[in-house]
């Protein structure tokens, strides 16, 4: 059987390693040749340059032909770390401020353990993915075939959680995280001088405007009994201190959990942009676009995730996620071909969030997620 605490050892040495050299995401070279020469260390079959930097390995136990996946992600953020630990970022501006570290070398220990003691019957995916943050990284790698290559019945996936304590498991059935859709409103008018707006048609009082207006989306055009999100996050003119700005690009992004919420927040968005632009007498130009779907877990997997999470965790630390989260995750992606369960697992009370320049995944909870993927392809292949 294998010393969980020597496991646990060499996943912080594996993870503090991943979070000194982070890459983003396309740009994993590094850390897909070190996922992959682990698996192939651990005995498994492994397969690489999937969706670009994509590594699936595959690990067969018994004679059952079921096969289920597990998922980790590997990209980093563009941030510039801000932590003072001695294996902080030595890639300038890039750092994993998510977790994605912890993610990668959990499934790596998950495969470790499950090569070692076995318990299964059948087959596990281990699909290590690129480019999560950006949405790109789960559909490169279905477009390059990872259904038909490396076919798969379930999925099952993690993220650490900050807030959470450490040893802690939540889930939910049904909408777990949301969509997010990207806008770009152009506006364009005539510049001219600060000192005479009157002699030019400025559009920064109409994106000023404008702002404003989108916040009326969710506020007045949405059903109170669905959950939206509309964020400016970018205003950006051609101005100057003395000069009326000509053009001003408003970017965001809009979060939402049903397909049709997604398509009344875009509607509502060219309304609102044409009647702001007409009565500031500018024009204006929307694009929309849909970067990452809902994701929606599967109630009876849900149900085969606590099971097996009680193998794990303490009764008490296990609970149902009281509402879905709006972050997005494009492991939601593979949802769209088979059923899966997506679950948090808890970063400690005092984590700094995600994305912050100071985060950093905790250890201790390494070793948690390690046995609970190891858990859920023993509840799923079970020996007979």
């Amino acid at each position: 059987m294998t010393d969980l605490t020597m496991l646990e050892r060499e996943m912080t040495e594996w993870r503090r390693d991943l979070h000194a050299h982070p890459e983003f995401g396309f740009e994993e070279k590094r850390t897909s040749a070190f996922v992959a020469a682990k698996l192939r260390e651990f005995g498994l079959d492994v397969a690489e340059g999937i969706g670009g930097t994509g590594v699936v390995g595959t690990l067969r136990r018994g004679s059952g032909n079921r096969a289920i996946a597990l998922r980790a992600d590997m990209d980093a953020l563009r941030i510039p770390e801000q932590g003072v630990a001695e294996y902080r970022s030595q890639n300038p501006g890039v750092m994993h401020a998510c977790g994605h570290d912890g993610h990668t070398s959990m499934l790596l220990g998950a495969a470790k353990l499950l090569a070692e003691d076995g318990g299964f019957d059948g087959t596990v995916r281990f699909i290590f993915q690129p480019a999560e943050e950006w949405g790109k990284g789960a559909l490169a790698m279905l477009d390059d075939g990872l259904m038909e290559r490396f076919p798969f019945e379930e999925i099952y996936g993690l993220h650490n959680m900050p807030g959470l304590p450490v040893g802690h498991f939540e889930t939910r059935a049904g909408a777990m995280m949301s969509a997010e859709d990207n806008f770009e409103i152009v506006l364009k008018g005539v510049g001219g001088h600060a000192a005479r707006p009157h002699a030019s048609n400025e559009v920064l009082v109409a994106a000023c405007a404008l702002v404003t207006n989108l916040q009326t989306i969710v506020s007045r055009r949405l059903s109170p009994a669905d959950i939206g999100v509309v964020s400016v996050t970018e205003l950006i003119t051609d101005g100057t201190r003395n000069a009326l700005p000509g053009l001003a690009r408003i970017l965001g992004d809009a979060r939402s959990f049903r397909t049709e919420v997604s398509a009344e927040i875009e509607k509502q968005m060219r309304v609102i942009a044409e009647g702001t632009a007409l009565t500031y007498n500018v024009s204006t130009e929307v694009t929309y676009t849909r970067e990452f779907v809902p994701l929606l877990n599967d109630a009876a997997l849900v149900e085969e995730a606590f099971a097996a999470a009680r193998t794990v965790f303490e009764p008490d630390h296990i609970a149902t996620a009281r509402e879905p989260m709006t972050g997005s995750e494009d492991f939601a992606r593979f949802l769209e071909h088979v059923p899966g369960c997506f679950v948090f697992l808890g970063n400690g009370r005092d984590s700094a969030p995600l994305h912050n320049p100071t985060y950093d995944f905790n250890d201790a909870g390494l070793v948690h997620g390690a046995r609970f993927h190891a858990a859920i392809v023993r509840q799923r292949l079970p020996v007979k």
